[in-house]
């Protein structure tokens, strides 16, 4: 790709969104006259992982315009970054915001092999990373910063309670999958954490591998009570339709996180009926904020959000809420820092607060995927709630 071809693309990837400012509008935030505050979104936008990406960026996108285009009333100009899933890719795109468009502020990243790239490249330059779904166990215990909230999880506590899912739901031997990558070694790492039963084997596949057909064949034939797995995006598209076609959903038990969700009942429709899932979030959830949240997405967007969407919407009303308390000025960055850990905004999970180590300290369900009135797969949260042990924050000792 020339250099005019690159600068051309990022410059149709780059929306600003700054408007006019509104006088008089009763309840509205505070505005500020000043140029537009910069924020960098980073994720994975395209191949098999596009989904969850897109699901963050949407999302984001939606707040602002909600907002007529600023976020704790000042204007804000998103400029998107996609890292292709490749670490590569991210850092070059980290080095494009932090070099060439001096963003304060970055969000987004997807997948947890990006993140462990581009965490230390841009907290040590003092920009503010808040993540909304990568949440690698190192960053958030002895590589944590300062500089980095996040508004999902760690992977381990993410895991933990599907471990804890599997040994309420009184399974005794469970056979374990999950992709050959940081997030999926955390996945496994965190499960066993708190699943007090057997594992009878713990499986990593290639990271986007389209065929699980050997693998399924070989947990079968190990007559497990119960699978847990961790594929998400495209890769739970795959294994889930392939699980079914070897007539097993319905059959043996499938627990899963960040693989059956609104980022792939899409593509799954009624072939997911019967899984259940360990979540943060589920669209049902009975509070005022997710309501009109899941209302207002579905409205835009035609689709069901996701927990990649519910974690980017909570990312930019975290960033807007900052903002309004510093009156949009980043100079000072502890104020800002302080702005942030105060997390004064509605979320869509509910009651949210910050960890020591900047992550969320917040519940978990049990969501089951069950048919909706139309006939439709739909995400179904109980009112059980699922406690994790303590995270990592005990490990963070921040600068």
């Amino acid at each position: 790709m020339t250099h005019a071809t690159s600068t051309a693309r990022r410059r149709l990837l780059r929306h600003s969104l700054t408007m006019a400012l509104l006088c008089g509008a009763l309840g509205a935030a505070p505005s500020y006259a000043q140029e537009p505050v910069k924020i960098g979104f980073i994720g994975t936008m395209t191949g098999p992982g596009g989904a969850l990406g897109q699901d963050q960026y949407d999302a984001f996108m939606l707040a602002i315009q909600q907002n007529d285009g600023k976020l704790g009333g000042v204007p804000v100009e998103v400029i998107r970054e996609d890292d292709q899933l490749k670490p590569d890719i991210g850092v070059q795109a980290a080095t494009r915001l932090l070099k060439s468009e001096h963003v304060p502020i970055i969000t987004g990243v997807t997948f947890s092999n990006v993140m462990m790239a581009i965490h230390k490249p841009i907290t040590e330059s003092e920009v503010f990373l808040i993540g909304s779904n990568a949440g690698p166990a190192p960053i958030a215990g002895k590589e944590c910063s300062p500089y980095f909230f996040s508004t999902s999880w760690d992977n381990d506590m993410l895991h933990e309670a599907g471990g804890q899912l599997a040994t309420d739901l009184g399974y005794k031997n469970m056979y374990v999958m999950a992709a050959n990558y940081q997030a999926g070694r955390d996945a496994v790492s965190g499960f066993k954490r708190d699943y007090t039963g057997n594992i009878i084997d713990e499986v990593y596949t290639q990271v986007n591998q389209p065929d699980y057909s050997a693998e399924i064949a070989q947990l079968q034939a190990a007559s497990p009570d119960a699978v847990y797995v961790f594929y998400p995006g495209g890769m739970g598209v795959n294994f889930v339709k392939q699980y079914r076609q070897a007539g097993l959903l319905g059959t043996l038990p499938l627990i899963s996180v960040s693989t059956i969700d609104g980022s792939t009942l899409p593509a799954l429709k009624s072939l997911a009926v019967g899984a259940i899932t360990s979540a943060p979030y589920a669209p049902n959830l009975d509070n005022a904020q997710n309501k009109q949240f899941v209302d207002a997405f579905v409205k835009a967007y035609k689709r069901q959000p996701s927990m990649y969407a519910a974690q980017s919407y909570d990312a930019a009303n975290l960033i807007g809420s900052a903002l309004a308390k510093v009156q949009g000025k980043l100079d000072d960055k502890q104020a800002f820092r302080d702005a942030l850990k105060a997390a004064d905004f509605d979320s869509v999970r509910g009651d949210f607060t910050f960890d020591s180590n900047q992550f969320p300290d917040a519940p978990f369900y049990r969501v089951d995927v069950v048919k909706g009135p139309d006939g439709a797969a739909l995400e179904a949260s109980t009112p059980i709630q699922i406690k994790t042990r303590a995270n990592f924050a005990a490990q963070c000792d921040m600068k």
